[in-house]
């Protein structure tokens, strides 16, 4: 038995054709996508080259905005809003109170000294003028009354007295003649100052009278009038203002309003031009002649009033106009000048320098960026005189013509490396 199971060949289970065909579409399918893998990998490897050649040749072109360097006027200006008006202007008013009878001037009216603008109605200081002169008259009637009584108790006086001495009547007698006489020479001293007070009262009711008679003090122009015919003015504590009286037109003056951050700068003789609104394209000249050191503080801003001069010949020039002035402080002329923008410039991958400043110098050190070959190139400089546009070059390697940079662009499409801006001209 035991041979026989020892001896029994090994029985193998037979296989389907299903069971055949399983194995060898699973091999099919893993090569597939072991190449579709290959495939994937290398075309992500060709994408990212393709991108850093992209980046490296896109990074690599810069374009530099660039614009020459100039001679012309570097000026330092002070700006500041203020109101034209003439250099004297004479407010005329009333001293007594009334009704205004006549009204000889008007607007733009060409007066001159003396000349009558209009008229008070009179009649009330007239009659006080006229009591004046009767209250005058009768003391001097006294006067006279008193000066004819004094010379008879003189006479009067020097016969009692006579008759004294001749024992003919009491000496009492005589002392009272005497006193008589004395008394009259006090009422001639006291006519006298009478007649003075009258004087004095008739001489102001006088000037009242006068003062009916609204005339120009000096040889101008009529720029305000305040009141009209028939209107009743009242000259209490304050005098009413009834005309304004410019006395010269061709010249006028700006009082402009400076703040107190810009005021140190602006000294007397300093040039200045200015615009109005009624001339926007035709600018005036003027220069400082004032810089008053009263302050005027409006909402905790502190301003000086400083006063341009200007010529106005043809009277282009009104009072009340509002003029943008600018002030020159300081200027230099005929000097190389860069734009400010390309002291601020430093190539993207160099580190920034700042400008240095030796103590107690007026000069800067700084630095441009010079495009030459299509390549930054630093050049230091020495500053002087800044307006907030230009700059001025005191010295170092830059002439008119260079071409400073003042920004560049990473990328740019063709890869030129320059172009250039026009400055103005100033």
């Amino acid at each position: 038995m035991n041979d026989q199971v020892g001896t029994r060949p090994l029985l193998r289970q037979p296989t389907s054709p299903m069971s055949q065909a399983v194995p060898a579409r699973h091999r099919l399918w893993g090569r597939s996508r072991r190449r579709w893998l290959a495939l994937s990998l290398l075309l992500l490897v060709a994408a990212s080259a393709g991108a850093a050649w992209w980046i490296a040749t896109r990074t690599g072109a810069v374009d530099y905005t660039a614009t020459p360097v100039t001679r012309g006027t570097v000026a330092r200006t002070v700006t500041a809003t203020g109101t034209i008006n003439p250099v004297l202007t004479i407010i005329v008013g009333t001293a007594v109170s009334g009704i205004i009878q006549e009204l000889q001037c008007d607007y733009n009216t060409k007066v001159t000294k003396g000349q009558i603008c209009a008229k008070i109605d009179p009649r009330s200081f007239q009659a006080v003028v006229d009591q004046a002169k009767a209250n005058l008259a009768v003391a001097q009637a006294q006067l006279e009354k008193d000066k004819a009584n004094l010379e008879y108790t003189k006479a009067n006086s020097g016969r009692t007295a006579l008759l004294a001495r001749q024992k003919s009547i009491a000496q009492d007698t005589a002392d009272q003649s005497l006193s008589v006489y004395h008394q009259g020479e006090a009422q001639i001293i006291l006519d006298q100052a009478t007649i003075q007070q009258w004087e004095a009262q008739l001489a102001s009711a006088q000037v009242n009278l006068d003062y009916t008679n609204i005339i120009s003090p000096v040889d101008g122009t009529v720029v305000s009038r305040n009141v009209t015919q028939g209107q009743t003015v009242a000259a209490s504590l304050q005098t009413p203002t009834l005309f304004l009286i410019a006395t010269d037109l061709t010249k006028m003056e700006v009082d402009t309003n400076v703040s107190e951050s810009d005021i140190g700068n602006v000294k007397e003789g300093n040039p200045a031009s200015f615009t109005v609104e009624a001339y926007p394209d035709l600018p005036f000249e003027g220069s400082v002649v004032q810089a008053r050191q009263a302050p005027q503080t409006l909402q905790n801003v502190v301003t000086y009033d400083v006063v341009v001069a200007v010529a106005n010949p043809d009277q282009r020039l009104m009072p009340g106009m509002t003029a943008t002035t600018k002030i020159v402080t300081a200027q230099r002329d005929n000097v190389i000048r860069v734009p400010d923008q390309a002291l601020r410039y430093t190539p993207a991958d160099t580190a920034t320098a700042a400008p240095s400043q030796t103590a107690g110098a007026a000069t800067r050190q700084g630095q441009v960026w010079v495009l030459a070959n299509g390549k930054p190139v630093r050049v230091a400089v020495t500053l002087g005189l800044d307006d907030d546009s230009f700059t001025e070059i005191v010295s170092g390697e830059l002439k008119p013509g260079d071409q400073v940079i003042l920004s560049e662009q990473q990328g740019g499409a063709g890869g030129s490396g320059r172009s250039s801006v026009p400055l103005p001209r100033l």
